[in-house]
């Protein structure tokens, strides 16, 4: 009798945990959408309000690390071009970990960007990336964007968990 109790507590802890571990993903794929949206739509007020105020970009490749605010400037281009149609961008993700809780999240996995020019010449970048997310209010923000190396189209297909899942 005490074991049977004991599972049945245990079995209702865990799905407990599985809720929120559920509504949290659902969060967070949402989030990662809302990323997609306003990069292949040249929104640059939108990908903003993804960011953390205080968050950092990590570049890996680059062996830098600065202000997500100051890395928003350098990009800002890219989205009025994008917005006006001189460019094409776009932005999807994979993850192969994606812990957290109720308010914090750290998502392992690789970004494929692909931005194309006016004639049509695509160039396509697999990033590895490590991201932590806060939440704020009840809105999810990156508070920093580790774009740890280049990955390839090989890596890429080897992850399975994408937001749209």
């Amino acid at each position: 009798m005490i074991y049977r109790t004991f599972l049945l507590l245990a079995l209702s802890i865990t799905s407990l945990f599985a809720g929120e571990d559920e509504a949290r993903l659902t969060e967070l794929n949402a989030y990662w959408g809302e990323v997609s949206r306003s990069v292949h739509e040249g929104d640059f007020e939108g990908y903003r309000a993804t960011c953390h105020p205080d968050g950092v970009l990590v570049s890996g490749t680059k062996n830098t690390s600065y202000l997500l605010a100051d890395a928003l400037k350098k990009w800002n281009p890219n989205f009025l071009n994008t917005k006006t149609g001189k460019i094409k961008a776009s932005v999807e993700f994979r993850f192969s970990q994606r812990r957290g809780d109720a308010a914090t999240a750290h998502e392992t996995g690789m970004f494929r960007y692909a931005e194309s020019d006016a004639e049509g010449t695509e160039k396509i970048s697999y990033i590895n990336l490590i991201a932590l997310l806060v939440k704020k209010e009840g809105k999810w923000l990156i508070l920093m964007e580790n774009q740890e190396s280049e990955g390839t189209i090989e890596d890429w297909n080897k992850l399975t968990t994408t937001p749209s899942e």
